[in-house]
């Protein structure tokens, strides 16, 4: 069975699976459905995984044979890239495969005006034909390059936010394999921080921020345990997620920094998918919350419900960390315009001015909050057919009563992205197959740290048992 697949943003599969004939026939079928009759430009971006410079160059010929002007903005974030093309008003295609293990790769394509629908994947799927037939990639000029395009993007920013927003802050930048390692070094000094760069990595790092590795958890405390920096920062791959860390070493919750950022910039319409906590209803002071299936389809999606609703400042994130401006916003400095595709540099910097303008520290603003706690795991390795057997059997309550008797009752459900349970006590235990790997992903919420990590073990050696049966 073939790897590749749309997931929750963009195509994702095995790099063997990917590279040659079947990159340059995903993004022809692009080029032939959802780019045909627009501008004739096609902006190409990366990031930093081995495999990753030679799929950018078969995109490029693949934009060339069907008569576009390929522009190669080489290495790059996701959201420098969607960026780009808005500038220029011109499609793109990132190869990446953003927080997955180096042994896979994809392809996120963007539409002028941003990320592609739910639609669009289908008519790029209608117009792919046969890959496994294969053909011969013809031979074509290379891509113009475009250097700046990044720089643009670090513009975005200093244009926008005080130059003194983070003055005497100390922050360590974790800077691992992310294609914003340097960039976002620079963008924090520039705002008055000592931004000190560390753990730089000569191999593809799959740095997850929603399911974090164990490896990654220990170097964040062990780096904080100095005393020496205020926060830690750094992103996935592509860097349209971040991770923030705080003085203690403990990580930031997504959907934490997610609401922080929201509040920062008065939103007043916020979008979120299933996963986010419960905490945006119950102490966000938001006009309006949106939930949506995860994937930033479906947040772009609900934010432009909610403008069609007459929303003022509309914002979406999801529980990754990943944030979606939906309006254009003023944070104290200049005007920050609409960039609605995940973006990790805006939560950095705005919850890191957060903290610092409440004077607290970021601990002291996430306690102020009191969001409950959150955690989330997964299964590796879990095919599609095994997970979707198992969710299809938590729906049924008489299942779902008894395979959750070890840990509650069942008091509602919502189906809406995988099967997400309320237990009572300000408790959710929440299953769903993952749309960019073959694993079982499970999410819990509790009042105490321990409580939630306790119900996502439960959840996961439970779920495990389960679908041997």
């Amino acid at each position: 069975m073939n790897s590749l697949k749309f997931g929750t943003s963009g195509l994702r599969g095995l790099v063997t699976e990917l590279v040659g004939w079947p990159s340059y026939a995903y993004a022809g079928a692009f080029f032939r459905s959802v780019a045909e009759g627009g501008g004739r430009e096609i902006v190409i971006g990366r990031d930093l995984r081995d495999s990753s410079a030679g799929i950018a160059a078969t995109v490029a010929a693949a934009a060339a044979s069907a008569g576009f002007t390929a522009i190669d903005c080489g290495a790059l974030p996701t959201p420098a890239l969607a960026l780009e093309a808005m500038r220029r008003g011109a499609y793109a295609v990132m190869v990446t495969g953003s927080h997955i293990p180096e042994d896979r790769n994809g392809l996120k394509f963007y539409r002028p005006d941003g990320e592609i629908t739910k639609a669009d994947e289908a008519a790029i799927l209608a117009a792919l034909g046969d890959v496994a037939a294969g053909g011969e990639i013809p031979a074509t000029p290379p891509a113009t390059p475009e250097p700046d395009a990044i720089a643009r993007y670090r513009r975005r920013y200093g244009d926008a936010f005080p130059a003194d927003c983070l003055a005497g802050l100390r922050i360590a930048v974790y800077q691992q394999s992310s294609v914003a390692r340097d960039l976002l070094a620079d963008l924090l000094a520039g705002f008055g921080a000592q931004a000190e760069a560390i753990g730089r990595a000569d191999r593809f790092v799959p740095i997850d921020t929603e399911a974090h590795r164990p490896e990654d958890v220990a170097y964040i405390r062990e780096v904080m345990a100095s005393g020496g920096y205020d926060a830690l920062v750094t992103t996935d791959g592509d860097a349209d997620r971040p991770l923030v860390a705080d003085g203690t070493g403990r990580i930031v919750r997504g959907d934490i920094l997610g609401l922080v950022t929201a509040r920062f910039l008065g939103a007043d319409a916020v979008v979120v998918p299933v996963t986010a906590g419960s905490a945006l209803e119950s102490s966000g002071g938001f006009g309006r919350v949106i939930r949506t299936r995860v994937g930033s389809p479906f947040v772009i999606a609900g934010m432009d419900e909610a403008r069609r609703d007459g929303a003022r400042l509309v914002v979406g994130f999801e529980a990754n960390g990943g944030f979606l401006l939906g309006s254009d916003v003023n944070p104290g400095g200049g005007t920050l315009p609409a960039l609605p595709t995940r973006d990790a540099m805006l939560p950095i910097v705005a919850s890191l001015a957060a903290a610092r303008a409440a004077g607290t520290g970021l601990a002291g603003l996430v306690t102020s909050l009191d969001a409950g706690e959150m955690a989330s795991n997964r299964l590796p390795e879990t095919p599609s057919e095994r997970s979707g057997a198992f969710l299809a059997r938590l729906t049924d309550d008489a299942y779902a009563r008894d395979f959750l008797r070890p840990v509650g009752e069942p008091r509602a459900v919502d189906q809406r992205d995988g099967v997400r349970i309320e237990l009572g006590e300000g408790r959710t235990i929440h299953f769903r197959a993952s749309g960019n790997a073959p694993e079982l992903r499970c999410y819990a919420e509790a009042k105490t740290a321990p409580e939630a990590q306790d119900l996502v073990r439960w959840g996961l050696q439970a779920a495990a048992t389960a679908m041997k049966g």
